[in-house]
């Protein structure tokens, strides 16, 4: 399969946004609870109708987008084996994964880490730039968090990604990378 020059979008005249995502959860009061009062995550929607909830949170700096949250096999046309299958693959951790950008993993994972949230990974700082870290929701849904890498021009100033992340100054010495002319 050939891919496109340019995005689809830019060919098609249109523009493309994520607007919503599904997050298979146990207990939608625990979700709710850790969403909203945990992340600080906006209640979009928590509706009841004929024996079904429904209930989404997002970012309140992103309130167009939603991850509507729901129990194993929500679709009333989900057959009970089937049903359980989805129960047995979100308790093993294999079916959903978040990842949120922050602007400072390491004051991220402490606040995490204060609110008594699953750590799966403390942060690190990967060998492309990128400082993450990774707890899992009261579901065991991974939730991840990224704090984008330093620009190639602070990196070139030698303040890399081991440099000291959060408040304070850092001293840069020796760049990471050569200069390039």
């Amino acid at each position: 399969m050939s891919r496109p020059s340019q995005p689809a979008h830019r060919r098609a005249g249109m523009e493309l946004k994520l607007a919503s995502c599904t997050l298979t959860v146990h207990d939608l009061d625990e979700a709710l609870g850790f969403y909203r009062d945990v992340l600080g995550f906006a209640v979009r929607d928590d509706v009841e109708f004929e024996g079904m909830r429904w209930t989404s949170v997002g970012p309140p700096s992103q309130p167009d987008m939603q991850i509507l949250l729901q129990p194993p096999g929500a679709d009333p046309g989900v057959s009970p084996v089937d049903r359980q299958a989805i129960e047995d693959l979100s308790g093993k951790r294999l079916l959903s994964r978040l990842i949120f950008q922050t602007d400072n993993c390491d004051a991220t994972f402490e606040y995490l880490e204060a609110a008594d949230a699953e750590v799966m990974q403390e942060p690190i700082t990967r060998p492309d730039g990128v400082r993450d870290c990774a707890f899992l929701d009261p579901s065991g849904n991974m939730l991840r968090f990224t704090q984008p890498r330093q620009s190639r021009r602070h990196l070139s100033r030698g303040c890399g990604p081991s440099a000291p992340v959060g408040g304070g100054a850092v001293t840069c010495r020796e760049p990471i990378y050569p200069s390039t002319g």
